[in-house]
């Protein structure tokens, strides 16, 4: 079958997990919403196109780093609490019409966690086969600048290429990882490796759920994965796996 490679490198960036506030914390590697929004995005896709994506890869260090921080929660203006202050309207309930408002916003300093120069190394196997070379193209001549995690971390693309993914039977030989991987919780058993690994539960695409009359919210389809460590023994013998036939490394696809 094949598949497209994605070599990535980026030298600061923020792949936030959505439950930190005051220092917002990085995964380890790009969550899969994350890496497919970049797909749809670059590709100029308008409806989610059903993919399956392996995600590995490595970072030198982490850094922390300030930024302005915002919180606004629709509150009316109040000069002791806020130093922000916004002109808004709204509807006067007595007599229907619009009346100027003011609100009140805070801004202050926070901090963010920062992955420093990151390598990754992205497969992308679409369920149509007839995406690879729409893919292919879109990230091989990018009508603009491409950023994985915030806005402004851009993304340097070293190397695109279509590649063959075929299985292999190791046998007698534990495998070894170049890079660290996110995998599937349901490779493994209830063994040593995963017991003394890091598990994250990941947002994978969403569907839009209409919660109201012409309201919707994003209901999140989640994967539990393993963050694997590069250079550990983690697969054991007697097991077949699929491997990038291009370059020989393991390809985890989720």
């Amino acid at each position: 079958m094949k598949a497209i490679r994605i070599e990535l490198y980026q030298n600061l960036v923020n792949y936030k997990k959505p439950t930190s506030f005051q220092l917002k914390e990085t995964y380890p590697l790009p969550p899969y919403s994350t890496v497919n929004g970049m797909i749809h995005y670059t590709c100029g896709f308008e409806e989610y196109n059903d993919m399956k994506i392996s995600i590995q890869g490595t970072y030198n260090s982490k850094v922390n780093d300030l930024y302005t921080r915002y919180e606004f929660a629709g509150a009316g203006y109040e000069k002791q609490r806020h130093n922000i202050m916004l002109k808004g309207k709204e509807v006067n309930k007595k007599t229907g019409k619009e009346v100027e408002k003011y609100y009140g916003a805070i801004r202050g300093v926070s901090t963010s966690e920062l992955l420093v120069d990151v390598k990754l190394i992205i497969h992308i196997k679409p369920t149509d086969e007839k995406l690879i070379q729409v893919i292919y193209k879109a990230f091989k001549s990018p009508q603009e600048y491409i950023s994985l995690g915030r806005r402004e971390d851009i993304v340097r693309i070293d190397n695109v290429k279509i590649v063959d993914i075929e299985e292999k039977y190791l046998d007698d030989t534990n495998l070894k990882l170049n890079y660290d991987a996110y995998i599937s919780v349901n490779m493994f058993g209830d063994d040593e490796f995963k017991s003394n690994s890091t598990v994250y539960k990941l947002n994978r695409y969403y569907d839009l759920v209409e919660v109201k009359k012409n309201t919707f919210i994003r209901k999140w389809k989640k994967v539990s994965v393993i963050h694997a460590v590069k250079e550990k023994d983690f697969l054991y013998a007697d097991a077949e796996f699929t491997f990038d036939s291009d370059s020989n490394i393991p390809v985890f696809f989720v």
